[in-house]
């Protein structure tokens, strides 16, 4: 299998990897939110399998060392491959719902308060089985991240009430009713429960003699992905998060540009996964700083947000007041980020 053999290459998966987590919902705003994002993500489930199977087939069996992707799921536990199924199950449901959320607050909303609550989760767990680093920057910079995350629900809720009244006032509704629901970001809020959850599964299913190697731990990881989709899908098409329940005859009756949205969303993103897996397993000269690789491959948050902000202009014509409170929501992400980033560089020794 190919792995990076050097710093440099590290680092550069590792900037792909935040590139690709912090563009891919991108392909699902394409599509002009016309396409059901349940329908949607039947496609990306499929392109997250296609490129699993592509890159197991070529880089995971290229390489100088002779040991292949398929000697690595040859070789694996049975427990090792149930951990990556697993866990590719759990982070699936946190990632319809924040699809889910997008769908209904839009990027700009849904991540900073999805993938903020998920980096909470993530710090406790890191708490209990991570490598030793600073408490007092691991607490304060969880605590940075929930302010954030209250930040962009409040951002949320004053935009969509301005909304509300504007529409009232030029007569583009009759309704009166002047609650804002805050469904999206609770939605969101849920899934990021799950995706700061799935983690030490994956460290389970490699940490061992038995254990999966990135390729193979992808693949099993993406397979957790596809099949748990069509199960979920099953609850979110009859009960849906937002309007009425969607029939599976109308997935095939959509147009393939929207089809090809789904399917690149699934590539992008698994490329991502794939380069942090990769660079996980990197040795020697290879290995990066703790610190750097996660601010890197967590670093996707703050693109996802600057992209919702200025390519989909998502909260735009707003008032001072809410322009104040999305500056401090991303403030309170950076700060969060980067204090959980050098924890580990300032460890008790």
């Amino acid at each position: 299998m190919i792995l990076p053999t050097s710093h440099i290459a590290s680092l550069i998966l590792l900037v792909l990897c935040l590139i690709c987590w912090g563009s891919w919902a991108n392909t699902f705003n394409a599509t002009g939110k016309k396409w059901r994002f349940e329908l949607y993500y039947f496609d990306f489930a499929i392109g997250v399998v296609i490129a699993a199977l592509i890159c197991a087939l070529t880089l995971g069996t290229l390489g100088w060392d002779g040991f292949s992707f398929m000697d690595d799921v040859r070789l694996a536990g049975k427990k090792q491959d149930l951990f990556a199924f697993v866990g590719g199950l759990i982070f699936n449901l946190g990632n319809m719902l924040l699809v889910g959320a997008i769908s209904l607050v839009g990027l700009s909303v849904a991540f900073p308060a999805g993938l903020g609550v998920a980096m909470v989760i993530g710090g406790i767990w890191s708490l209990v089985l991570g490598p030793p680093a600073s408490l007092a920057f691991r607490l304060i910079g969880m605590l940075a991240l929930v302010i954030s995350v209250v930040m962009s629900a409040l951002a949320y809720q004053a935009y969509a009430r301005a909304r509300l009244l504007e529409m009232i006032q030029t007569g583009k509704t009759k309704s009166t009713k002047k609650q804002i629901s805050m469904k999206g970001v609770v939605v969101a809020c849920v899934g990021g429960l799950f995706l700061g959850s799935f983690y030490p599964l994956l460290q389970l299913s490699r940490d061992t003699e038995a254990g999966l190697g990135p390729y193979a731990g992808g693949f099993v990881f993406a397979m957790g992905i596809l099949v748990s989709t069509f199960v979920f899908n099953l609850f979110f098409m009859n009960l849906p998060i937002a309007g009425k329940p969607v029939e599976m005859v109308e997935y095939f009756r959509a147009k393939a540009k929207l089809h090809g949205f789904g399917i690149l969303g699934g590539i992008v993103w698994y490329l991502g996964a794939l380069a942090t897996f990769v660079v996980i397993r990197a040795e020697g000269a290879a290995r990066v700083d703790p610190s750097m690789s996660y601010l890197l491959t967590d670093g996707g948050i703050l693109l996802a947000t600057v992209w919702g902000l200025i390519l989909w202009k998502e909260l735009s014509g707003t008032d001072t007041k809410i322009n104040y409170q999305i500056v401090l929501m991303l403030v309170f992400m950076i700060l969060g980020l980067g204090l959980l980033s050098a924890a580990p560089a300032f460890a008790p020794k």
